[in-house]
């Protein structure tokens, strides 16, 4: 029997960092807080990224075959706040931030964090409410040094 307090708790000690999650399909782009992000292969470099399954951004990802994260600095909470908020009710999210077009894909890249990696999707499993995409890095740049925004760090939970 599954003890639903201990698979939260636990669950939720699974450190995540934050990222901002790009993503385009044609003239549409759109950005997303995203935290269940790992890399999984050296040759090739290959990054996991979940999408849940009812966003826009999911939609996109899996029409375009592309993404591209945008790696968030400790300190950047408030950036992580604005990008979890649903496109469809605050419009525009990259209004107010600087943001460009990742080279490779496309997908919109924040220019005030430490650095991103763009992804073209070569798998995906859909299962439960969230999709794992499995994109091959075909693009990367650091913009600065620093430490990584961590989930831990800001209070928040997403996860149990």
């Amino acid at each position: 029997m599954l003890d639903e307090q201990a698979k939260k708790t636990l669950l939720r000690k699974i450190p995540h960092g934050l990222y901002v999650c790009g993503v385009r399909n044609g003239d549409e782009m759109n950005g997303f807080t995203a935290s269940w992000v790992m890399q999984a292969s050296f040759q090739p470099p290959l990054v996991v990224n979940c999408i849940k399954n009812d966003s826009g951004s999911h939609e996109m990802v899996k029409q375009s075959g592309v993404f591209a994260l945008s790696v968030l600095e400790a300190g950047q909470k408030d950036m992580a706040q604005n990008f979890f908020k649903p496109q469809r009710r605050v419009g525009n999210k990259f209004e107010d931030i600087e943001f460009y077009e990742a080279p490779e894909t496309g997908c919109p890249v924040i220019k005030d964090t430490l650095g991103y990696v763009e992804c073209r999707v070569v798998g995906s499993v859909e299962h439960g409410d969230h999709t794992v995409f499995v994109g091959e890095v075909v693009g990367a740049s650091v913009h600065r040094e620093g430490d990584p925004l961590l989930l831990e760090s800001t209070g928040w939970n997403y996860g149990g």
